[in-house]
């Protein structure tokens, strides 16, 4: 089942949008795949490359997912994307991936 608002998700039986959406994003793989398209589009097989040759059966099941909720389309040609929902979604966690970067370089320097 794939983790929508209004749907019983993880942690949520009214099926909260911030819960789904934690849900979907918690998902083994969900965010590489989303951070590997960030960039650029890519085909199955150069989107497998980049997120360190993940299981082919993963990687359809998790674009199936992520088509499903909006983040990503599939063209005729078999390119993926980002849509405008997911372009959106990765502005969003821009912020987090800088806290990401502070809290590292704390933990560093606390060595």
């Amino acid at each position: 089942m794939i983790p929508l608002p209004g749907e019983p998700v993880r942690g949520s039986t009214t099926g909260r949008p911030v819960m789904a959406l934690l849900d979907l994003l918690g998902r083994r793989w969900t965010l590489r795949v989303l951070w590997e398209l960030r960039g650029e589009p890519r085909g199955f097989r150069a989107l497998q490359a980049a997120c360190d040759r993940m299981s082919p059966t993963v990687l359809a099941t998790r674009l199936g997912e992520l088509r499903t909720a909006g983040l990503v389309a599939t063209d005729d040609a078999g390119v993926n994307r980002l849509t405008p929902l997911g372009v959106q979604l990765m502005t969003a966690l821009g912020p987090l991936n800088e806290y990401a970067d502070t809290w590292a370089a704390a933990l560093r320097a606390a060595d």
